[in-house]
């Protein structure tokens, strides 16, 4: 059974260059473009868990700092590794990522190879 690795971001073109390379290496992935959204979709019961979520931090609605708050308060995604995405690239923004249950850090933009190898770092 292959992973899943959901992406949260406001970018479409983001979400599906992420997408594209992660699914040619055999992981299966979910999209997302707004937090809110895909924390309602992780609440539903019949959701499978994500292994990994790829975070952007500046999302409409509810940033990326809350919906890694969110998820690391509840039992059911305690072994979900949560990897922030962002322009945001400060030792301000690293800790707090940390701060919230974020394991890692991806600057943007990135390399494709980057998101490929911190997703089989972790998976």
């Amino acid at each position: 059974m292959s992973k899943l690795v959901m992406v949260i971001d406001d970018s479409a073109t983001v979400c599906k260059i992420i997408e594209t390379c992660l699914g040619r290496e055999g992981f299966e992935v979910k999209t997302f473009n707004d937090g809110v959204e895909a924390v309602r979709w992780l609440t539903e019961p019949q959701s499978p868990i994500p292994d990994l979520v790829l975070l952007d931090i500046e999302l409409p609605k509810m940033d990326g700092y809350e919906v890694a708050r969110r998820l690391k308060t509840k039992q059911r995604f305690h072994n979900t590794v949560i990897v922030m995405l962002s322009r945001r690239d400060g030792v301000i923004d690293r800790l707090k990522g940390r701060l919230v249950g974020a394991k890692d850090y991806i600057s943007k933009p990135f390399k494709t190879q980057d998101i490929i190898a911190i997703t089989q770092t972790y998976l």
